[in-house]
């Protein structure tokens, strides 16, 4: 008897051995494709590369796991760098989710992060909602789902982007309260105490409210957020544990105070400058847009008269914006910040892209490039021994179209996980129960 899986039932089956061969494999390092490639996985790592064209040592391995991808290209997992899943579908606007309740959420959840890894995206990063027991949760096998990256509850000041009261509300907010996917704290000893307090429950990582937003009903786009003491205390509280911070911020001045302050990320940041892109490439500073959200919000009417109008106007830049930061070396990641009933569109933002962007420089932002904005550059990104086995199997180079990515049900044949078989639309590779 195995009393694992007598205390953990859904304790999941030993990973299986598979052989790859005749594969094109996609490296979004060199930018190019390389084919004949037999890949061998194991214990969910990669353990054999080949691109010599010599027989593969295979008599270990069952024969209905030696898989010829002849036709086939294999593709790093993509990665999500912006996503909130704790907003889920249900209701048709935004204000709708002022009142569900966090029960409510955590019971759609699951729905949210299998669809998201049906889609290719075997990783993402939650900046805002997203609990560590959620992230336990797909990382036992209770739940299938993208690998989670969480910043716990993002960081907000009284009035800024993560306070989700109206202007004529009168609801006392306390320190460390909560507001939807985020928490209200003003001054430094607040923000020492819960950038500690959301890594004490497990965050990978800090999110800050830099600067004014979209959703949030009562500051303007223009707005820097927070004061040089109150984020020099979040980005000491984070490089003490050895993480970083992001910063949600849209305009020059909100980067630039960020990054200055040692800020690790900027999320969005469609209206930023040249001045500033060029300082963010000279401190190594990473951009997550997010274009795809703004582009449905507008097609779908999601937000109220007031964001809406905002929404329009950052819209408008962030083609611009992005193009300008890749051009000046700035590192760009992908993400797709969908709320609520848009999270069907997560892969759209590759076809957003693709107006401005080259199909190599938008694959880099899903993987090499956000790899190394999660940590974990020696790990997840690229196809190389040693690496975890995520992978996907596709019908279409996306070196030559990247939009085939935005197509999954047609173009993404298998999606792969750590070494197993999560989902799969191809006769010849069944998921791993």
């Amino acid at each position: 008897m195995d009393i694992s899986r007598i205390i953990k039932p859904w304790k999941r089956q030993p990973h299986k051995a598979y052989v790859f061969t005749n594969a094109t494999i996609i490296d979004p390092v060199k930018g190019d494709s390389v084919p004949n490639a037999t890949v061998r996985i194991s214990d969910g790592k990669i353990v054999h590369l080949d691109v010599t064209g010599s027989a593969p040592a295979t008599e270990d391995v069952p024969e209905e796991n030696i898989i010829d991808l002849s036709g086939k290209y294999l593709c790093p997992g993509l990665i999500d760098c912006h996503v909130h899943i704790a907003v889920v579908p249900g209701e048709i606007d935004l204000r709708a989710y002022l009142d569900m309740s966090e029960r409510i959420s955590l019971l759609r959840q699951p729905h949210v992060l299998k669809t998201m890894i049906e889609r290719g995206f075997t990783s993402v990063r939650d900046c805002g909602g997203a609990s560590l027991a959620m992230k336990e949760a797909v990382e036992e096998g209770v739940l299938p789902g993208p690998r989670l990256f969480i910043a716990g509850r993002a960081l907000s000041q009284t009035g800024g982007h993560g306070d989700m009261r109206g202007p004529h509300s009168e609801q006392l907010c306390c320190g460390g309260s909560l507001s939807g996917i985020s928490r209200i704290v003003d001054g430094p000893a607040e923000c020492y105490r819960y950038a500690r307090d959301e890594l004490r429950q497990g965050a990978d990582f800090i999110k800050i409210m830099g600067g004014g937003g979209v959703a949030s009903p009562t500051d303007r786009i223009e707005h820097v957020q927070f004061s040089d003491e109150e984020i020099k205390a979040i980005v000491t509280v984070a490089k003490n544990a050895g993480t970083y911070v992001t910063s949600h911020s849209y305009t020059p001045q909100a980067i630039k105070q960020a990054i200055n302050l040692g800020v690790r990320g900027i999320e969005h940041g469609n209206l930023i400058d040249l001045e500033t892109a060029q300082l963010m490439a000279e401190k190594g500073t990473f951009l997550t847009p997010t274009l795809i959200a703004h582009v449905m919000s507008k097609q779908m009417n999601f937000l109220p008269a007031e964001s809406a109008a905002k929404n329009a106007e950052v819209l408008e830049k962030g083609l611009r914006a992005m193009k300008m930061a890749v051009d000046a070396g700035v590192t760009v990641c992908f993400g797709t910040d969908l709320l609520g009933p848009m999270h069907f569109a997560q892969s759209k933002e590759f076809s957003v892209r693709s107006q401005v962007l080259s199909p190599i420089e938008i694959l880099r932002s899903a993987t090499i490039n956000a790899a190394r904005l999660v940590m974990q550059e020696d790990q997840l990104g690229q196809i190389q021994e040693g690496f975890t086995a995520d992978m996907l199997i596709l019908d279409s180079n996306p070196l030559e179209d990247i939009t085939v990515l935005d197509r999954a049900e047609q173009s993404i044949l298998s999606v792969i996980k750590d070494g197993r078989v999560v989902t799969s639309r191809w006769e010849k590779l069944t998921a791993d129960a």
